[in-house]
């Protein structure tokens, strides 16, 4: 029976994200009712023991159809998304409840790669020169300068994205984006930018990611993470994410404003934003995306805050109590020092085993190790892969130990991955 003395939030999510539980502790934790709309199986009953309500988000009409109806006559006081594909849907559902969340076209434009770089061109911010082709070309479009970016539309985490230095290594690019885009994972989303290829000038400089919440139209920061190790290509695997350092501390005025702008630009209003963005050589500030959602996978366990509601409150608590009206976004982050590393695939095959756990663990200043990859799991590494092979946190008095704390951690650690041998390509 639902108590209706309890706040209620809807969070919109993929069944595959890691972040579902974890809004699900914080929603026990501070007496929130959530209610979960998510793109499980609708044909078997409640699979999950979740209650959610089942969703295709690439059928918007009909998935606030489904919400809607599930939600009729019962109390709402907040919406949520996890991930790129559900914050239409959320948007959606808020506009129809008349609830404070970001505009249904900014839900739209902050995941759609050629939308937003044309509504930061309008609104006369910096942006690089963008062209499209569709999936399968593999031949230089017209104005086309070099050093240049292949990045597909529909995919996120920097996967398929690819430096193209020449015609040559522009060609290879988008013949291997276009086969990701082949793929039976990728058609499986229905999305229709799949059809498509997006070509931009490449940014060189430093590169950040700005963790914050929108309070109707004034951006609060939570986070502002440096990326201290290059991300020049060919790929762009994130690896390391600190804050604060002496970069986040240089830059901090010019780029809380930049995404300030950006978001207004995208037409993002209420409610979370994990943006990126990059400080050029000569300071200006690039955002390369605003996103209407938190900070992606297990990522958001590096920070915890102090506020209104407590010291060391997990970012899905200060995320849930903002949606549900609960408290100002007046919050701090509870530690000198934090950092994540995602430890990447270095290559692709099947994972036999793992080692060095514990010693990774008992490096000082670690903070948790966790080990997201499974023993026979096949690994596809980057630029087609989409997953991690473990996070490491830590913690400290500033951010170089940080890193190194981080860096050790990862040295210790061995994976076994065993090389996948395609018999249909030696017969």
């Amino acid at each position: 029976m639902t108590d209706v003395t309890r706040p209620r939030v809807l969070l919109c999510a993929t069944t595959t994200g890691y972040q579902t539980r974890m809004f699900d502790e914080a929603a026990a934790r501070l007496g929130i009712e959530l209610v979960l709309a998510t793109d499980r199986c609708d044909r078997l009953d409640d699979p999950w023991r979740d209650r959610a309500v089942p969703v295709r988000f690439h059928d918007e009409t009909a998935a606030q159809a489904a919400v809607l109806a599930a939600l009729q006559g019962t109390r709402l006081d907040g919406v949520l998304a996890v991930g790129d594909r559900p914050v239409a849907l959320a948007a959606l559902v808020a506009e129809a409840r008349g609830l404070p969340w970001h505009s249904v076209s900014g839900a739209r434009t902050s995941r759609d790669k050629r939308l937003f770089r044309a509504r930061q061109r309008a609104a006369g911010l910096p942006a690089p020169w963008v062209t499209t082709v569709p999936a399968g070309q593999t031949t230089a479009p017209d104005g086309v300068t070099y050093p240049c970016v292949v990045k597909p539309l529909v995919l996120s985490g920097s996967r398929g994205v690819i430096r193209a230095d020449d015609a040559a290594s522009l060609a290879d690019a988008l013949a291997r984006v276009s086969a990701l885009l082949a793929s039976p994972d990728v058609r499986e989303l229905r999305d229709e930018a799949a059809d498509s290829i997006q070509v931009e000038g490449y940014i060189d400089g430093d590169e950040f990611a700005l963790e914050g919440l929108m309070e109707r139209g004034r951006l609060y920061v939570l986070a502002l993470f440096d990326k201290p190790e290059p991300l020049t290509g060919p790929f762009f695997e994130e690896t390391v994410y600190l804050t604060p350092t002496a970069r986040t501390h240089a830059h901090a005025l010019v780029i809380i404003p930049a995404v300030t702008r950006a978001a207004h630009a995208a037409g993002l209003w209420h409610g979370p934003v994990h943006a990126e963005c990059r400080v050029s050589p000569a300071g200006e500030v690039v955002v390369l995306e605003v996103a209407a959602r938190p900070i992606g996978g297990l990522c958001a366990r590096a920070v915890t805050f102090d506020g209104p509601r407590g010291r060391g409150v997990p970012l899905e608590d200060v995320l849930l109590a903002h949606a549900a009206g609960m408290a100002p976004p007046c919050w701090r982050l509870a530690r000198p020092a934090v950092g994540v590393m995602m430890v990447p695939i270095p290559r692709s095959g099947v994972l036999r085993g793992v080692a060095g756990e514990g010693g990774a663990r008992a490096v000082p200043g670690v903070t948790e190790v966790v080990v997201t990859a499974k023993i026979d799991q096949r690994l596809v590494a980057l630029p087609e892969g989409a997953s991690y092979l473990a996070f490491i946190f830590a913690a400290g008095p500033d951010s170089a130990a940080v890193h190194v704390a981080l860096r050790a951690a990862h040295a210790l650690l061995a994976f076994e991955i065993d090389t996948v041998i395609d018999v249909r390509a030696s017969t």
